[in-house]
């Protein structure tokens, strides 16, 4: 059976002193084994970068950018291997795997602008003959923790900003699905990147620590799971590191009276169950105001949802795939069954989901909740499955104020025609990303995304303008020419204009 490697130093290599099984979600099949770095191969990685930084970093920001043009040329060429890779080792649907790469390639594209935003302020004359600009130069070598969920997408989120900013970078992949970028790694090199400015290196915790506690590592990005998160955030920062950390998400979809019911549950199918609901950005919660506007929903959705599709990545019919391994199925059951154990009544249950051919891929049916209460585990926690909760309450300020007290603060959206309630809500709701009629408010490459609370742990969100201001340090520098037939006494007061 084949070893997924590591890629140092423009090479794959296999540190094989230890593997772990990668499946087949579809078939529940191992399909390969992944090589688990041992800190010995990630210490390699990261002197590799280290020696790579000086000459990357003193490159012209616009060869960097040609590099970037090239790669993103790469990727759109080889999309179709790319998203095979994908949907055999995540298990997502080719449609939805094309999607993902696309987003990513956006990424790239607004990167190749380096040029353009990496360019300091000038002022001339601050003082008598003094000038002042600023700079923005790279940090050294940093490192990205990217999960399972989004194997291509959040990783170019990270390295091309990284890399076209003048940094070296390594990235730790999910080793649930690492195929899809040790791919798009040797698509880097074929695009011109020299040997050692990128690494990749598989691994568990053992890896992670060494990154989180190595000197080199400047800084570190993260996407995953809350409690992963903070442990992230905490460690990188207490060693002096920069850190992004994304975190779970508990979105929400406000539905109010006037809203055009047939459009609110088009939307939440695709956003409750588009990629199993295994998205940070998936709406989860349907909060209705009033049982009226909650009885209507439930009986649209439940109709829609007998003629849902799901199954093997491979057809492009299916709707969503499995999810990603046996043991998260067995946890989304688990929060299903807590549900119903708890009060909340199961309109829709996808516990007992079967696919012919594929009897023993881990798959979890589209699955409706109803009656469901702030205490309840299941809304507590983020599912990461196919299951779309709904909660009845009264008044927009009550579903605002449910929005408002839960941990997560990632996503949420409102469905309305009233322009007064979609500005006060925007306004006032306590979440990083907003949508207004818009179930998935995922911000375009040229914004940048992250959400409020325990689904951020950093000042800076990913990608966009705050990538690049995450992966550079302002320097600012003041300089004087004095005149030669001129010389200046002595001064001991703090310097000033007047």
């Amino acid at each position: 059976m084949d070893i997924i490697g590591h890629f140092i130093n423009g090479k794959i290599i296999n540190d094989a002193a230890r593997t772990q099984a990668v499946y087949n979600p579809s078939t529940g099949q191992v399909s390969q084994q992944v090589a688990i770095a041992s800190r010995s191969t990630v210490e390699q990685a990261i002197a590799v970068a280290t020696a790579a930084f000086p000459s990357w970093r003193d490159t012209p920001v616009i060869k960097r950018a040609r590099v970037m043009f090239k790669f993103k040329e790469l990727l759109e060429k080889n999309a179709d291997k790319i998203c095979e890779l994908i949907g055999q080792e995540h298990g997502k649907i080719s449609h939805d795997a094309m999607g993902e790469l696309q987003r990513g390639i956006e990424n790239v594209e607004y990167a190749c602008g380096a040029a353009e935003f990496l360019k300091g302020e000038f002022s001339k004359n601050v003082g008598p003959d003094i000038d002042s600009w600023s700079e923005f130069q790279p940090l050294g070598v940093v490192a990205g923790i990217t999960p399972f969920n989004f194997p291509v997408m959040v990783p170019l989120w990270m390295f091309p900003m990284a890399i076209v900013c003048g940094n070296c970078f390594i990235l730790k992949p999910s080793e649930r699905d690492p195929s899809s970028a040790l791919f798009i790694a040797q698509l880097l090199k074929q695009a011109g990147l020299p040997d050692g400015v990128f690494g990749l290196v598989n691994g568990d915790k053992e890896a992670v620590d060494t990154l989180l506690h190595a000197p080199e590592i400047q800084a570190i990005s993260f996407v995953g799971s809350t409690p992963i998160a903070e442990y992230i955030y905490t460690t990188a920062t207490a060693a002096g590191k920069r850190c992004q950390a994304l975190g779970g998400a508990k979105n929400h979809a406000i539905i109010m009276p006037d809203a055009d019911l047939d459009n609110v549950v088009n939307s939440l199918l695709g956003a409750a169950f588009g990629s199993s609901g295994e998205r940070c950005m998936a709406l989860s919660v349907a909060v209705a105001i009033g049982d009226e506007i909650a009885d209507q929903v439930i009986e649209k959705l439940q109709t829609e949802i007998k003629g849902l599709k799901y199954g093997a990545y491979s057809d492009q019919s299916n709707d969503f795939g499995p999810v990603i391994t046996q043991a998260h199925k067995e946890k989304v059951l688990g929060y299903i069954d807590s549900a119903e154990q708890q009060g909340a009544k199961i309109v829709v249950d996808g516990r007992t989901a079967k696919v012919t051919g594929f009897e023993d891929g881990f798959y979890v049916g589209p699955t409706l909740i109803d009656a469901v209460t702030a205490d309840m585990s299941s809304y507590k926690a983020e599912i990461f499955g196919p299951v779309l909760q709904v909660i009845r309450v009264q008044t927009m300020q009550q579903a605002m104020q449910l929005i408002n007290d839960h941990e997560y603060g990632n996503g949420t959206c409102i469905y309305t025609r009233d322009g007064e309630a979609a500005r006060y809500f925007s306004t006032h709701i306590q979440v990083g990303m907003v949508g207004i009629n818009i179930p998935l408010p995922v911000p375009v490459s040229y914004h940048s995304f992250g959400g409020w609370k325990r689904s951020l742990f950093g000042d800076l969100s990913a990608y966009g303008p705050d990538g690049a201001r995450f992966y550079t340090r302002r320097k600012t520098i003041t300089q004087r020419w004095p005149s030669t037939n001129i010389r200046e006494g002595k001064q001991f007061s703090m310097p000033t204009l007047n």
